[in-house]
């Protein structure tokens, strides 16, 4: 199965909105992680939060549902989406471009694709394992749709599209949590992250060692 997300859109660049990211979380439904899964959630309940689902952007801004939530109590739930990451066995990607340097959409569409088609080429014969490929999204965005159908069904033969309700998977809520991660780490490394970020994470030495690193262990490459 691939759950599959995305940060930012295909807008003109902004300093608010510098880059566009794609997050693709793999699990092989053979691994069981409904134990992972229920570690999750008793954390999230006990901190007055059951059955919630995670949106890391907001929550690290302080914004939309997490607006009114003191800080200590949404860096928890940031810290238990990262135990989440870390003890779930899964792998994933993440395709990135610098909005900046791209005139139009159709330009970004294609270096996405292309990013997509050579990693899916790279990897052809670990997908020959599996019966069925499953791609998960949410449809939140008609480009994305585009670009996955066209990449997955010219490459691969086996594959399956559903729609996802983002709350009932945490799989999916990881490729949010990864997607955000990734765009921190990008605006961290060209001096861009914003005040609420740092805020937030407070230094970089703490996001280095806490995250940044943490996301090298499970990458495809």
């Amino acid at each position: 199965m691939y759950f599959i997300d995305e940060s930012g859109d295909f807008g003109e660049y902004s300093a608010h909105s510098p880059y566009y990211i794609i997050s693709m979380v793999f699990h092989d439904q053979n691994i069981d992680i409904s134990k992972d899964c229920a570690v999750l959630e008793e954390a999230l309940s006990k901190q007055g939060y059951p059955n919630h689902c995670v949106h890391i952007g907001p929550l690290i801004r302080g914004e939309e549902e997490y607006r009114n939530i003191d800080i200590s109590v949404r860096k928890y739930i940031l810290r238990r989406m990262k135990a989440f990451f870390t003890h779930v066995d899964i792998r994933y990607k993440c395709f990135y471009i610098e909005k900046k340097h791209i005139e139009d959409e159709v330009i970004a569409v294609g270096l996405l694709s292309k990013q997509i088609s050579r990693f899916l080429r790279d990897h052809l014969q670990y997908y020959t394992n599996f019966d069925k490929v499953i791609i998960y999204y949410d449809n939140g965005q008609i480009q994305i749709n585009k670009i996955v159908s066209s990449v997955f069904n010219a490459l691969l033969e086996n594959v399956e599209f559903r729609k996802v309700i983002p709350s009932d998977y945490r799989l999916f809520q990881l490729a949010d949590f990864l997607c955000s991660i990734w765009l921190i780490r990008l605006k961290t490394k060209n001096k861009t992250i914003s005040r609420s970020e740092k805020y937030f994470f407070e230094d970089n030495r703490t996001l280095k060692k806490q995250y940044f690193n943490l996301l090298d262990t499970k990458e495809m490459k």
